[in-house]
């Protein structure tokens, strides 16, 4: 997504807009806390390694999403139709391949999921789409999008404020993708998850949900867990303050479907999506970081990409977030690698 500036109004670190749920002893006096962002969370270290580099002729850089491909490497989307395969242990790129539409025109592509036959699923947040690409990039089919997320005047969303993230659920059958911000008749904060299912080989729309953001910020992007429930990246920008960025545990299954609810403002009855704060990334350790523009906290920057490449010797989630820099040079391109107790 291109930087956009979001007058929250947030206090820098504000982390009690939703409490945390007690942690045991061990949470709390694990031997790495020196790295604590949280009860839940472990900074264990950062990569600048790609910020302002390019790769055969390609600019490194505007990254807004990440997945772990098939063969262990990593898949790394940029919003400008390039698609990067890394070094999962380096971060060195290896190969790049662009993307384009139907027509042969660039993407303002934002979400990724590889699915289990290697196909890439690129989520694009100007009509919204979805599109299914083969892995050296040949366009195979273009997924159905129900009419009231489609930009308007065909439906009630805004441009660039649409389809940020994209996971696909344990199985492969289910696909996810998350609204960023709310469409027009639905009360501002209250987002809408759209899942697809994989019926005889394709994915059709199936049920939808509510999540309720904190004020002002938006859903850069959303990660399913190997159980079910889903990982979530909360972001806003307050100009001469900085961003705002926060990890929620979010569970979909005990939420209203709301694919047949033309306006979710006050309404009653309906539950949305449960989520749980596993940290506020402004009060994770700096590291050393440094940032070229006012931060609440150094670290961080315009966070923007998230995948799970395992879990640690005592179960927690390896999580790594990747900045969208936007190809600017106040921002920074940085990779961070969490553990998250889920």
């Amino acid at each position: 997504m291109r930087l956009k500036t979001v007058c929250a109004g947030l206090a820098a670190g504000l982390v009690a807009v939703t409490s945390l749920t007690a942690a045991g002893p061990a949470a709390a006096h694990a031997p790495d806390d020196h790295h604590t962002c949280s009860p839940y969370a472990v900074l264990d270290r950062f990569s600048d390694a790609l910020d302002k580099t390019t790769y055969d002729g390609t600019y490194t850089g505007n990254l807004s999403a990440l997945a772990v491909d098939r063969d262990g490497s990593l898949a790394a989307l940029g919003d400008r139709s390039s698609l990067f395969r890394l070094d999962a242990r380096t971060l060195r790129p290896t190969g790049v391949i662009r993307l384009a539409d139907e027509k042969g025109a660039d993407l303002d592509s934002e979400g990724l999921a590889i699915d289990r036959d290697g196909t890439r699923l690129v989520s694009s947040e100007t009509e919204p789409s979805v599109r299914r690409y083969g892995p050296d990039g040949r366009l195979l089919e273009r997924l159905p999008v129900p009419a009231a997320l489609q930009v308007a005047p065909a439906g009630r969303a805004t441009a660039n404020q649409t389809f940020e993230g994209l996971t696909l659920l344990p199985g492969g059958r289910t696909l996810l993708a998350s609204m960023e911000y709310a469409i027009a008749g639905d009360s501002a904060g209250t987002v809408r998850f759209q899942t697809w299912q994989r019926r005889r080989g394709r994915f059709t729309p199936a049920a939808q949900y509510a999540y309720r953001t904190d004020p002002g910020l938006g859903v850069p992007e959303v990660q399913a867990t190997p159980d079910g429930r889903l990982l979530v990246l909360e972001r806003g920008f307050t100009a001469g303050v900085g961003n705002t960025v926060r990890l929620y545990l979010a569970d979909p299954r005990h939420a209203t479907d709301t694919r047949n609810i033309e306006n979710l403002t006050d309404r009653s009855g309906v539950r949305p999506v449960h989520k749980t704060l596993l940290a506020d990334i402004a009060a994770c350790p700096s590291l050393g970081a440094t940032a070229r523009q006012p931060q609440p906290n150094p670290l961080l920057d315009n966070i923007e990409g998230m995948t799970v490449t395992g879990r640690d010797a005592k179960g927690r989630l390896k999580v790594l977030l990747v900045s969208d820099d936007n190809q600017n040079p106040a921002q920074t391109t940085r990779f961070y690698y969490l553990r998250v107790r889920a």
